[in-house]
């Protein structure tokens, strides 16, 4: 049994909204940990009948509350990654990546460069978009902190992106019925799938902005 299992198995026996939030908020910092095990289960037993839930022995939730609560843990961890940057800076910070302590975190300097690569090329709205992007998530508020990103901006596309995605991660605990494993299994072509969903219906917008301007000027 890997740590994650003993994480889950503590998680199911104490689900509630203060898990929920700390789970989250371990998420969004560098400690890697999967959000796809923490929202969709607390979603699908917040859809079971209230006699079920007694039998079980679980804790009654909201679905509205789960996404707040997790998305409020989400912007915990990311705050947590954006101080430590501006107070640590690069050198150290890279130095850490690149420690033994930072690669049982799963960290390195090329994830770091991959993450600082793919701010610079988005601008500040990589802290929204990055939050549905394997690999990116966790690590996107570091270069965001290392720029010194306007803290406003910071929170609001941080909240946005982490809002959405736990909405569609309660959704999908409804969808999946609770099967730990499949939503393990395939949280990686979920968030693909995710990426291209938003990139289309961006698309559509812009496209459709551009289309109104250019109607305008005739």
């Amino acid at each position: 049994m890997s740590l994650v299992d003993d994480i889950i198995a503590w998680y199911s026996a104490h689900m509630n909204y203060a898990s929920i939030t700390g789970l989250m908020a371990v998420e969004s910092s560098f400690i890697p940990f999967p959000s796809e095990v923490v929202i969709p289960p607390a979603a699908f037993v917040a859809g079971q009948p209230e006699s079920v839930l007694c039998a079980t022995g679980n804790y009654p939730v909201d679905v509205l509350l789960i996404v707040l609560f997790g998305t409020l843990g989400a912007m915990i961890g990311a705050i947590i990654n954006y101080a430590l940057s501006v107070w640590l800076g690069r050198i150290i910070i890279y130095k850490f990546a690149d420690s033994r302590l930072g690669h049982m975190c799963l960290l390195s300097s090329e994830k770091l460069e991959k993450a600082e690569a793919y701010f610079r090329e988005k601008g500040n709205v990589s802290t929204f978009v990055g939050r549905f992007i394997p690999g990116i998530r966790q690590l996107i508020s570091i270069p965001a902190g290392l720029s010194r990103m306007h803290f406003g901006a910071f929170l609001w596309w941080t909240f946005l992106g982490a809002f959405i995605w736990n909405c569609i991660l309660a959704l999908l605990g409804y969808v999946a019925a609770g099967q730990m494993s499949l939503i393990k299994e395939y949280s990686h072509e979920l968030s693909v799938a995710i990426l291209i969903i938003l990139g289309l219906v961006v698309a559509y917008f812009v496209i459709r902005k551009l289309l109104d301007v250019k109607r305008l000027k005739r």
